[in-house]
């Protein structure tokens, strides 16, 4: 009995050229610039590109054009998951476009940062979307057309900023338990630039009503972050009966350390994280959450990125966007 061997070359360019009874050139033309392609002689490689399943170098491409195609994102954690819906608002335009997104975690420390920035821009992407603190070496620019996504510590020279009401965010969520009655009201932040705004928010509802400021800041702003900072004001503060993070991850860590001392979200303690990440979204926690609207923010900075690789000249922008607060079952009226 013989059995059919699987194909182990790929087909090629020539290959596709031969099937459809036209030159390589002319199917190179098809992938880099098809409406330059009479209709009939498109039709007739794009049927044989699918006939014999051919794949299209990306390296090849980037050699004949002077562009890979992709774009790097510049991302602060992976275990925070605001970025997710960053990420889909970018693909929802770049992706009908012929562009792919490559991601890089750059968890605190300046090394880190520059190491990450360092290798995407080595794999030669055309644009860069820093969506982290940017490490001291960066601020000078970084040699491709870049766009923040977030409020930051600091903006690269030459780079557009496009990022959510971080401070009218942090209002949001002050008055939003401040109309629930809740007059002790704890908040856990992070020493980024996104947290800095979230709190000056927060800070300047929380005087305008004449309650005091009960802040645990940290250096980051992970789960572990949000349970220390959730530890120290509930030992210092046990009276307190609101919660409010500076992201979605930091309110996972204050769950742990409400559940720990027998208290119930929200009848004993309601808390409101920021993000409206997954984690927020999930039928477990079901958190109340200000949306950043990433996938706003991913939209704009999408369309930014290819106005910038078009003409890296333009002047850079800075655009905001209004945040939404989300309820739903982790915030109620206070009770005590």
């Amino acid at each position: 009995m013989s059995a059919t061997r699987p194909k182990t070359r790929r087909p090629t360019i020539y290959d596709v050229a031969k099937h459809a009874g036209v030159s390589p050139s002319l199917v190179s033309l098809v992938l880099q610039s098809p409406e330059r392609v009479s209709d009939k002689r498109r039709e007739a490689v794009q049927a044989a590109i699918s006939e014999l399943g051919y794949r299209p170098s990306r390296a090849a491409t980037a050699l004949a054009s002077n562009r890979t195609k992709s774009i790097g994102l510049l991302i602060d954690d992976y275990r925070n998951l605001w970025f997710v819906d960053l990420l889909r608002g970018m693909e929802s335009v770049l992706s009908d476009l012929g562009y792919h997104v490559m991601l890089a975690d750059s968890r605190p420390g300046e090394n880190r940062i520059k190491d990450a920035t360092d290798g995407l821009l080595a794999l030669h992407v055309d644009a860069l979307v820093i969506a982290a603190e940017p490490s001291e070496s960066m601020l000078d620019g970084t040699g491709v057309p870049t766009v923040v996504a977030g409020w930051r510590k600091g903006v690269p020279i030459g780079a557009d900023l496009i990022t959510n009401d971080d401070d009218g965010g942090g209002g949001m969520a002050a008055n939003h338990l401040l109309g629930l009655g809740h007059t002790r009201i704890g908040h856990l932040s992070g020493a980024d630039g996104a947290s800095a705004h979230r709190r000056a928010g927060f800070r300047r509802e929380i005087r305008a009503a004449g309650v005091e400021l009960l802040i645990a800041e940290s250096q980051g702003t992970s789960e572990e972050d949000g349970y220390a900072g959730a530890s120290w004001l509930l030992e210092r503060y046990p009276d307190i009966t609101a919660i409010f993070a500076a992201n979605d991850t930091m309110a996972m860590g204050a769950f742990a350390v409400l559940k720990a001392r027998g208290l119930r979200v929200p009848s004993d303690v309601s808390v409101i994280g920021y993000d409206n990440s997954p984690l927020a979204k999930s039928r477990y926690l079901d958190l109340t959450s200000v949306d950043n609207r990433s996938d706003l923010v991913g939209i704009d900075v999408a369309h930014r990125l290819l106005a910038r690789i078009e003409d890296p000249a333009i002047e850079p922008q800075k655009t905001l966007i209004e945040p939404v607060l989300v309820l739903r079952s982790t915030t109620a009226r206070v009770t005590r």
